[in-house]
């Protein structure tokens, strides 16, 4: 029979790891600590940075929002002083849900209509167009028209140029204008006198603007830079 050694530690049931593989488990096991460490960094830093982005974002959504108001409230100032009234009563009617570039449409209409701003409102949101009420009131094209000069570009409102300049001025009445000619048109006269600009260069400003207080407040900017200058505009 073969004899086989048994060791203290084998007898007793206890077995010693060889020193190579000893250093592999540890360093495996503080590896895997690393590990778990740096992703709760990694996670503690992706939600510091979701937190800035968040601030940032609402921080420019406020500011954006605060610019708006302050547009807005320069548009219904040029607003009350066209129609010589008080600015709190425009305020008024922009807060009735109608856009803030109809507020003038509103007005002005009514001058001519000889009929309430707010019936003309409360018409408006049930769903009449622009083109209906004039009809309605008996204001044809004529009324709405504003002097350009045949060479000058119409912009937004080219269609309507070329039926004026097509007809002349006493048959003004057969051009058919829709409810975005209107709003412009009552719009650039607006903006027009109350800056004291040309009729061509606010329609130039107009392209792709967005809106008529958009307009306004971009030409008010320009005229200021202008004037710092010493130009005149």
């Amino acid at each position: 029979m073969w004899h086989v050694p048994v060791g203290p530690a084998m007898a007793s049931g206890e077995v010693t790891l060889k020193p190579t593989l000893a250093r592999f488990l540890y360093r495996a096991k503080i590896g895997a600590g690393a590990d778990r460490t740096q992703r709760e960094e990694a996670v503690g830093i992706s939600r510091a940075t979701l937190g800035l982005l968040m601030v940032v974002l609402v921080t420019a959504t406020g500011a954006r929002a605060q610019e708006e108001g302050e547009v807005r409230r320069a548009y219904f100032r040029a607003v009350a002083d066209f129609f010589q009234m008080p600015s709190g009563e425009v305020s008024i009617l922009g807060e009735w849900r109608l856009p803030a570039e109809e507020v003038p449409v509103v007005l002005f209409v009514a001058r001519r209509a000889g009929v309430s701003p707010e019936a003309l409102v409360a018409l408006r949101r049930s769903g009449r167009g622009w083109s209906e009420l004039a009809g309605r009131y008996h204001l044809d094209a004529a009324q709405f028209y504003v002097p350009l000069s045949d060479e000058a570009s119409a912009g937004p409102l080219q269609t309507a140029y070329d039926q004026y300049r097509s007809l002349p001025a006493p048959r003004w009445s057969e051009v058919s204008l829709g409810d975005r000619h209107i709003v412009d048109l009552v719009n650039l006269r607006l903006v027009s006198q109350t800056l004291r600009i040309a009729p061509a260069r606010v329609l130039a400003q107009a392209v792709g603007a967005g809106s008529w207080d958009r307009v306004y407040r971009a030409l008010i900017g320009d005229r200021d830079a202008t004037s710092s200058h010493g130009v005149e505009s």
